[in-house]
């Protein structure tokens, strides 16, 4: 790894970045486990600029969301430093760049990011996991948004997304009762892809981005963007509506080498254009 390299890895405090598969994974991990991953407004702020980092990075495809320890992936907003900060305003409602984490209001990001759900994923933590594409949890997990016990609401997504995510009643239980639910439940429900053992939990995660890395990434990103642009739509407008990264990937490079490749019975070299 290049000096440059490592110095862009180390610049946070509370999380860390790192890259693989020749920087086509970004691998971000909350590293607050002493207060089970719970995010401060500084907290906050690094990861916005993470993201910021990925979204900019033409080598990284494919992001892993994950937290440090066993305990948690993250278990919410840290009240107890965003009480100590003494903030003007609620800390709930004190602006974050990109919403929580700075992932649950980064609507234009068309890279798909994995979570890795290494445990408790509470409130903003499961918040986070819903804004991700797809779901990989140890069977201990739980997922849940308990902020109604704690006199708030899960105003950073979660209440539209758990509605959007789940079947009405399953979602309107989590929401109104702020009862969380197991792994296991998850994924008989949707919200998870795949439960797996601790130990498996990272692999599991980059078998995802790897499998996602045999596509061309264009076409990854416009089938993310259609997906999600289209899912509030009537469906004849959805079909017929135009999404940037649809137009891109219909005049790449990559377009042409993907039926090259299958004619010449070789792996796809994808260059992202």
């Amino acid at each position: 790894m290049s000096p440059a390299a490592q110095d862009q890895e180390n610049q946070f405090e509370f999380l860390s970045y790192e890259k693989e598969s020749d920087g086509r994974i970004a691998i971000l991990t909350i590293r607050r486990p002493e207060v089970r991953n719970a995010l401060h407004l500084a907290a906050h702020a690094e990861m916005d600029r993470a993201w910021r980092q990925f979204e900019e990075d033409d080598d990284a495809w494919v992001a892993i969301l994950t937290g440090e320890g066993d305990k948690a992936f993250c278990a919410g907003s840290d009240l107890k430093q965003g009480k100590a900060e003494g903030s003007p305003q609620p800390y709930w409602l004190t602006f974050k760049a990109g919403g929580f984490g700075g992932l649950t209001e980064r609507f234009g990001m068309v890279k798909p990011v994995i979570a890795a759900v290494n445990g408790f994923a509470l409130g903003g933590g499961c918040e986070l996991a819903l804004a991700c594409d797809i779901v990989v949890a140890v069977q201990h997990a739980r997922f849940g948004l308990p902020e109604p016990r704690v006199g708030f609401t899960a105003s950073d997504g979660g209440i539209h997304r758990i509605a959007r995510q789940l079947p009405l009643k399953i979602a309107m239980g989590m929401l109104l009762t702020g009862v969380a639910m197991s792994a296991d439940e998850a994924q008989r429900w949707g919200l998870v892809n795949e439960v797996v053992a601790a130990e498996d939990l990272l692999p599991a995660a980059r078998r995802w981005a790897d499998a996602i890395l045999e596509c061309a990434p264009l076409s990854v990103r416009a089938s993310k963007q259609a997906a999600l642009g289209g899912l509030d739509l009537p469906l004849a407008d959805a079909i017929n509506r135009r999404y940037e990264y649809m137009l891109r990937q219909a005049g790449s490079q990559d377009s042409r080498e993907g039926p090259l490749a299958f004619a010449e019975k070789r792996k796809p070299a994808w260059r992202g254009i």
